[in-house]
């Protein structure tokens, strides 16, 4: 993967796009860069470029992102936020059609000498006898600045949605291989933010996926509603739910085989959820027997944050492709409005405490 590292003043691509043809401008960043005011010794992130050509999508290692911004897509804001923005149309990492601007937990900070998917970079349940670093916490504070506002399939839950917080499961194929039920890469967590177009107010709701193969076909999403109304629900959400701009809260704590989640805004409930990861029970308190009877007993697992955009460009069947439009032209996108945009003003790792 190509480095592309920017400081102060910027000279980078204004188009995105698999075969992009480069139109240089030079940036003023006066404000600096997100390692400046955030703690980013821990993470990498995945970029909607591919600036060496090599069709692969950016990935900016740990040591650079500690110098790294992007004019259109990182970068902090006058507010000292951290801006993540991605748009519909843009290069992908090979498992998903969704572009994305986002962050991916490495506790092994710069120590290149541990693998990207050995334990100790990754956490675990305390189910799992292969954990090194057992549970954690992500505390984040952010705004949601746009969704995409165009669907050819409207009615496909993904549409105008993005993800803003994930945990997600390391995909092992050994594990696989081994008959174990592990290794599949879901995801047990992706919290979402949605708002159809002419509403006021979007909504804030939260995923698990049962931990089955891909090609199983109840490999679903079970979904959590925390403001406004369920992501299958095209209905206005007027005051339970929350506005384009509006700040709210989320934490992700995992403890022992728990996650505890809590979701707080201004003049909204205070919502709190827990699940026991390590089988199959939800948070109501019943079984789902169609999900993996452990849970994700086993998995090792990192935390996500950023803009993970759901409005897929791809068209085809299936309820995670609602064929939004996208040119893979940053100005064009913007301006037809194609493209999923979140600022942070909080974003802190922690140690699991027990709820």
């Amino acid at each position: 993967m190509l480095i592309a590292s920017t400081i102060k003043f910027t000279a980078l691509s204004a188009v995105v796009g698999t075969a992009a043809s480069f139109v240089s401008h030079v940036y003023a960043q006066p404000v600096g860069i997100p390692a400046d005011k955030f703690d980013l010794s821990q993470w990498n992130i995945t970029v909607p470029l591919d600036m060496d050509g090599d069709e692969k999508v950016d990935t900016i290692s740990v040591a650079d992102l500690q110098t790294y911004s992007h004019p259109d897509f990182f970068y902090l804001n006058d507010n000292g936020e951290m801006v993540f923005t991605t748009p519909n149309k843009a290069i992908t990492t090979p498992n998903s059609s969704n572009s994305r601007s986002e962050l991916r937990q490495m506790p092994r900070g710069t120590n290149t000498e541990l693998g990207t998917h050995s334990p100790g970079n990754n956490f675990a349940l305390q189910a799992n006898p292969a954990g090194e670093i057992f549970g954690g916490r992500l505390n984040a504070t952010l705004k949601v600045n746009h969704v995409a506002k165009r669907a050819g399939y409207p009615d496909k839950f993904p549409a105008y949605s993005m993800v803003v917080g994930q945990i997600h499961a390391d995909k092992n194929d050994d594990q696989i291989a081994e008959g174990r039920g592990f290794g599949y890469g879901n995801e047990p967590l992706k919290i979402y933010y949605k708002k159809w177009p002419g509403h006021e107010k979007g909504s804030v709701f939260w995923n698990y996926e049962r931990n089955l193969s891909k090609d199983n076909p109840d490999r679903e999403d079970v979904s959590y509603l925390v403001w406004g109304n369920s992501w299958d629900n095209p209905a206005e959400p007027g005051d339970s739910g929350i506005s384009l701009g509006e700040e709210f809260s989320y934490e992700v704590n995992v403890h022992g085989d728990i996650m505890s989640l809590t979701f707080e805004a201004a003049g909204k409930e205070t919502m709190y959820f827990q699940i026991n990861l390590a089988d199959n029970i939800g948070p109501d308190g019943n079984p789902d027997p169609k999900d993996n009877p452990n849970g994700y007993a086993e998995d090792l697992m990192y935390f996500k944050a950023g803009a993970y955009d759901q409005c897929s460009t791809q068209d085809s069947e299936g309820m995670w492709y609602p064929a939004c439009p996208g040119t893979g032209d940053w100005n064009i996108d913007k301006t037809n409005g194609d493209y999923a945009s979140v600022s942070f003003s909080k974003l802190v790792l922690g140690e699991a405490v027990q709820k």
